[in-house]
């Protein structure tokens, strides 16, 4: 939003209930008020998350406001809905992204997916990749050279290190990460899995066990939800992520920039993000490929540094978030003055 604002645009940021993406039926009505209470003719820039769980209030709105909705990956996509889940979700955002004016996707994967299965028009579909910082250092000290950048330990043991992100929700699936670490147990590293736990307690609270009961606890840190990861990557030798399904994979992303080999199973767009010289892919749950990935680079130093060099490249080509902001920004100025039936912004007025 900032970058938005570099480029003249006025962003007011509109809060939503929490519940979303399954909220109750007072979150919804306090969505509604919270849209009703903006001006008509606005533009409103929506996140998928909210956008594809409340059709019926986007039919309303629409009549009087310009709604884009950006979506990262279908609500439907995600692991661990039952039948009927996956069914009310895909058939509530198709609805709702019927309403939009327009729809940015994080990636081509997701695009593709929009047009395929929730018939969004491709003339009405913008792909805008996000933004991915540069580390501070361009000299990564050591990141691709002949030895794993080992990691002290309390006891003054270095070890090298493992790092994986993501929410600890089933779609992310630390529980075959663990697994697969299991398989390498007689190897010297360490792991912080780092992740919010709050989104799915039960989840959580199972990883938790998991980990206490694979005897690895002394080896595997569940490091919680942190604000800023960057440290994180400066310390690592290598990123893994058994995600299952992912809209872009931001952290891929930030993992290629700091030159980590990465190992991971993700369908969706990590498969065109992360070439092939960079990581290791292994198929979904299968920790006995996982953790034969991570042998892999923790025994054979020639592999490592080779998977490091080619995530750097590729990290380094990745687009900036002024980049990003460039390819909304357009998409908002085209969605503001189109249409003769509503009064045209420019880009000094209001998107919430």
């Amino acid at each position: 939003m900032v970058e938005l604002e570099r480029r003249g645009w006025r962003v007011e940021h509109l809060m939503l209930p929490p519940g979303f993406p399954v909220p109750t039926a007072a979150e919804l009505n306090a969505a509604e008020g919270a849209l009703a209470a903006v001006e008509d003719d606005t533009l409103v820039l929506v996140d998928g998350l909210a956008f594809g769980a409340m059709p019926e209030i986007a039919a309303r709105q629409a009549r009087r406001l310009r709604l884009v909705a950006l979506v990262h990956h279908p609500l439907s996509l995600e692991t661990g809905l039952d039948a009927a889940g996956q069914s009310r979700l895909a058939e509530s955002e198709r609805a709702a992204l019927g309403f939009a004016r327009a729809v940015v996707a994080t990636s081509d994967a997701t695009a593709k997916t929009l047009t395929d299965d929730f018939a969004v028009p491709a003339e009405r579909l913008t792909v805008a990749p996000p933004g991915t910082d540069r580390p501070w250092r361009t000299d990564r000290d050591g990141r691709g050279s002949d030895a794993l950048r080992a990691v002290e330990r309390d006891e003054g043991e270095t070890l090298p290190l493992i790092l994986s992100i993501g929410t600890l929700i089933p779609r992310k699936d630390h529980a075959t990460l663990v697994d697969g670490l299991a398989r390498i147990a007689d190897l010297d590293w360490r792991c912080r899995i780092v992740g919010s736990p709050a989104a799915d307690p039960q989840t959580a609270a199972a990883l938790e066990q998991q980990v206490q009961e694979s005897g690895l606890a002394d080896r595997i840190t569940l490091a919680g939800a942190m604000p800023d990861v960057s440290e994180e990557y400066e310390k690592a030798d290598l990123f893994v992520l058994a995600s299952r399904y992912e809209g872009y994979g931001m952290v891929f992303a930030e993992a290629m920039a700091n030159g980590l080999p990465i190992v991971f199973c993700a369908e969706g767009a990590p498969r065109d993000l992360i070439p092939a010289a960079a990581g290791r892919r292994f198929p979904p749950g299968d920790a006995d490929a996982l953790g034969a990935a991570l042998r892999e680079f923790l025994t054979d130093q020639s592999a490592l540094k080779a998977a490091g060099q080619a995530a750097s490249a590729a990290g380094m080509a990745l687009p900036r978030w002024e980049e990003t902001a460039q390819i909304v920004a357009a998409v908002l100025a085209d969605v503001a003055k189109a249409g003769p039936e509503l009064a045209a912004h420019s880009p000094a007025e209001t998107v919430r």
